[in-house]
């Protein structure tokens, strides 16, 4: 769909007022002056944009469900070099009180991870989606995960906030955390003890995985261990970048429970 200077979003009616702007340039300046993160984009980016001769957009991708929408818009200037420039335009209102947002990108990864952190299915066709999709991995020598897309980048952040264990102690470190803003689906999964309740007198051990789908498709798991083996029996949360690893941690701490118990 091409719509050279008379662009609107579904989320934005123009009035007499708001007419699209006559020139490359001033079609730009609008973009940017509603753009959340218009100070993102590179200067160097924007420069190039002064010598541009012709505009055109279009819809690149979109979803509409139970009242929540979002547009992705390609916005295309040839420069006066006779070379191109597309911006990336996210149109949403997902945010607090339904309101219309819009992000701008100099890259289409980038717009694809922006969009993979709301809360709806990301790069769905430009069309009406009412049921919610679940993912599933082609089958492998390793059992499937099925992912629900959710605020995953959101949920990786907190697992990690709430880890105890240092980085040297097999907390995942910062690589980790940046691969993990591209989370867009996850599950958690219990592979061994049971729920340690609040208030418990007895000591438990629990190891869940949380297995999160990146943006561009792959597998990251992490292994939280949820333990009692503190000096004050309070509930402890350790993350780990492997099972061997949380599987050793809870073997070394149920080692140490003969002497605790001495003291």
């Amino acid at each position: 769909m091409s719509v050279p200077y008379e662009y609107e979003t579904a989320c934005e009616p123009q009035s007499a007022e708001q007419k699209s702007p006559h020139s490359p340039q001033e079609h730009l300046e609008r973009l940017l002056r509603r753009a959340l993160n218009s100070f993102d984009l590179p200067d160097d980016t924007i420069g190039r944009l002064e010598s541009a001769l012709a505009y055109d957009s279009s819809l690149h991708s979109a979803h509409h469900s139970a009242g929540l929408h979002r547009e992705t818009y390609r916005h295309t200037w040839l420069l006066a070099d006779a070379g191109a420039l597309t911006l990336w335009e996210l149109v949403h209102n997902t945010g607090p009180g339904s309101h219309a947002q819009y992000e701008l990108y100099a890259d289409e990864d980038e717009a694809g991870i922006a969009t993979a952190r709301l809360p709806l299915p990301p790069d769905t066709p430009a069309a009406a989606c009412e049921q919610p999709v679940v993912l599933q991995l082609p089958v492998t020598d390793e059992p499937r995960h099925t992912y629900i897309p959710d605020d995953s980048a959101d949920h990786a952040r907190r697992l990690l906030r709430r880890a105890e264990n240092s980085v040297g102690e097999g907390r995942p470190g910062e690589d980790i955390g940046r691969l993990l803003r591209s989370a867009f689906a996850h599950q958690i999964t219990q592979a061994f003890g049971r729920p340690c309740l609040a208030g418990e007198a007895r000591l438990c051990f629990s190891l869940y995985e949380h297995a999160f789908l990146l943006f561009d498709g792959s597998e990251l798991s992490l292994w939280e261990v949820e333990h009692t083996v503190t000096p004050d029996k309070r509930h402890r949360c350790e993350v780990y970048v492997s099972e061997e690893a949380a599987r050793a941690a809870m073997e070394q701490r149920a080692r140490s429970l003969p002497r605790q118990r001495t003291k």
